[in-house]
């Protein structure tokens, strides 16, 4: 009897994490995956707006959004910074999410590569092309009305990370509210002095 409590609590806690386990379902909140392609990589905010995905009526498109937003911060920071404020809607980019951004990714540009498909800390990861980016959800991620809380999977971390969204009722668009997947994960195989 202890040993079944014992295993329904650690359900229970995986189940509250969001890891990623829940697939297949056709149901917002009761655990999906939508992956997205992008054969080109917008550059500017003009493009990321032309994209299809971009209309911001399907939340699991503007968290994949974000991470492709964020493969310019190396290169262009500022026009990164104005795809995030497009992402953000009626809000736009704190001088506290632009220290977070330089925190988390100043010379660790691979940590956004990290969440396409194919990248991995062997291969420096180098995603495969077209891209690809995969986003989750689970029973718990649209719990709060008008709040979203989707997941992301790194090839350099052992579970799924979440990007948060919020919904403007009146427009029923959603918009990015905070990335929350930015920590650290293994680092590539021509930076692992251990490797």
């Amino acid at each position: 009897m202890k040993r079944l409590i014992v295993l329904a609590l650690a359900a229970s806690a995986l189940l509250a994490t969001g890891c990623g386990l829940f697939g297949g379902s056709n149901g917002l909140g009761s655990g999906n995956n939508r992956t997205y392609v992008f054969n080109k990589l917008p550059r500017t905010e003009a493009e990321l707006a032309a994209l299809p995905q971009a209309d911001m009526t399907d939340p699991y498109a503007v968290a994949a959004l974000a991470l492709v937003a964020l493969t310019n911060y190396e290169d262009n920071n500022g026009e990164c910074i104005k795809m995030l404020n497009y992402l953000k809607g009626p809000e736009s980019v704190s001088g506290y999410d632009v220290q977070f951004l330089r925190d988390r990714l100043q010379g660790k540009q691979y940590k956004i590569w990290s969440f396409f498909l194919g990248a991995t800390p062997g291969n420096n990861y180098t995603p495969n092309t077209p891209y690809k980016i995969t986003v989750s959800s689970n029973p718990y991620s649209f719990q709060t009305e008008n709040w979203a809380t989707l997941y992301v999977t790194s090839g350099g971390a052992d579970n799924a990370r979440p990007i948060k969204l919020r919904k403007k009722p009146s427009t029923g668009q959603w918009f990015l509210n905070e990335i929350l997947c930015l920590g650290d994960i293994r680092l590539p195989a021509a930076e692992d002095k251990w490797r």
